[in-house]
């Protein structure tokens, strides 16, 4: 299995909808169904992670005088 935090959000995501399809069909064992759960949890984290830190970014694009996208600054977290 693949380090989730090595994944891009496109593979996270892809990952994720494997799992829950695996648990909703319920055709694992009960020990697979809750290592297959706790990895969807940090699938799931890694994706909202993701898509914040994407609308961060996305918040802090400059506009110029017309209204056209100047480049960008960087987010500082703290």
């Amino acid at each position: 299995m693949t380090e989730i935090a090595k994944m891009s959000f496109e593979d996270a995501m892809a990952e994720l909808e494997r799992v829950v399809d695996q648990l909703d069909r319920g055709e694992v064992p009960l020990e697979q169904s809750i290592t297959l759960y706790e990895r969807g949890q940090k699938l799931k984290a890694h994706c909202e992670a993701k898509l914040r830190d994407a609308e961060e970014r996305v918040s802090k694009i400059t506009m110029g005088p017309a209204g056209e996208a100047t480049g960008t600054t960087p987010f500082d977290a703290e």
